[in-house]
């Protein structure tokens, strides 16, 4: 009889192995860390610097990873030194994370191990968008980080073979865990209301392979060439 997996905490090692294992392209066929760390005053990648993002995983990750690599640590609060960066950990608190999953801290871009990189870090700085009417439509961006991240400003540099993995994992996770269907569901509620707020359009890599601006209001949708798609910060 096959395993039921009621939630995430029921994924094993070969579990996590096997989402690690399929979901392994890098983003773009250039390092986008060597494009936005120059502008961080750290010198490192954002999305790397626990100054600016704190990674959240899911507890089988973390037990997977801890029996198996000293790269992650349960996170403490004290790991951003610099005194000028923002805290990162005040953008989210523990109350905020769901049941299943805890904020980790690694030993930092220039030790990283990358099959040994969590979900969070594989995703970055996409999550996938789910519509009003629960539909998994694609890739959406994190949209605290448009203003600094390389990869949001220069979508069209997305690989067909990430956005392929990205999709075939989180179809599995969506389809097969209630609870992280509905996190995402909240979450792109949020982005939502974020544009809705600024009255503008958001980017979104469909699943049919194509690009959209997407209205947050309305959700229409209008096709446009990646190239097209909104630049921002220092990427403009």
């Amino acid at each position: 009889m096959p395993r039921v997996l009621r939630t995430p905490d029921d994924l094993n090692a070969a579990d996590i192995r096997s989402l690690y294992n399929n979901f392994d392209s890098p983003i773009a066929r250039l390092d986008c860390g060597k494009k936005c760390a120059p502008h961080n005053p750290n010198g490192v990648p954002f999305c790397c610097d626990i100054c600016h993002a704190v990674p959240a995983a899911y507890n089988s990750e973390w037990k997977t990873l801890r029996d198996s690599t000293n790269l992650w640590h349960a996170y403490r609060g004290d790991e951003c030194t610099a005194s000028d960066s923002p805290t990162a950990g005040e953008a989210l608190a523990d109350s905020d994370l769901p049941a299943n999953m805890i904020l980790l801290a690694c030993l930092g871009a220039d030790k990283c191990q990358r099959p040994n990189r969590i979900l969070g870090c594989r995703a970055f700085p996409f999550f996938p968008y789910i519509s009003s009417d629960h539909r998994f439509l694609g890739l959406a961006c994190e949209w605290e980080f448009e203003s600094v991240c390389w990869v949001v400003s220069n979508l069209n540099q997305v690989t067909d073979e990430y956005r392929a993995e990205f999709l075939s994992t989180f179809d599995h996770l969506l389809a097969t865990f209630d609870e992280v269907f509905e996190n995402y569901e909240a979450h792109s509620q949020r982005l939502r209301a974020h544009y809705g707020s600024r009255r503008k359009r958001f980017a979104l890599l469909h699943r049919n392979g194509g690009s959209y601006l997407v209205s947050p209001l309305s959700e229409r949708m209008q096709r446009v060439a990646a190239n097209q798609l909104p630049r921002y910060g220092y990427y403009r």
